[in-house]
């Protein structure tokens, strides 16, 4: 079987453009791989859920009857000691659970430290 003279050309043209068309894609066209959009989608409820659970925080602050010792406590630490410092008081360990949330006693203690 003899093959027309000008499918070669369109074969190798098509090739190219499906080759710069996913080039295209990729950088600049927002494509993603499968496990690109798991982990971006994971790093987004990850803040998400920690985002709906600040507000507890927050409250269980509030109804810490230690809340202004503990607050002067933290605003004399050190920076990289404050994380601990609000897990430690309790109020980022969020009802039902028995260890404290890292993510939600940093965004806490953002939102406290515009109180002192």
């Amino acid at each position: 079987m003899k093959t027309p003279s000008w499918l070669s050309p369109a074969l190798k043209g098509a090739a190219a453009g499906a080759v710069i068309l996913a080039i295209v894609g990729f950088t600049l066209g927002g494509w993603v791989t499968g496990e690109t959009a798991r982990e971006m989608a994971s790093k987004q409820s990850r803040l998400e859920l920690v985002a709906a659970l600040v507000p507890i925080c927050l409250e269980q602050s509030k109804q810490d009857p230690k809340v202004i010792e503990t607050l002067a406590k933290i605003k004399a630490a050190s920076s990289y000691q404050r994380n601990a410092m609000v897990m430690d008081a309790g109020w980022a360990t969020m009802p039902g659970s028995d260890d404290p949330n890292r993510g939600v006693a940093a965004e806490c203690l953002k939102k406290l430290a515009a109180h002192f």
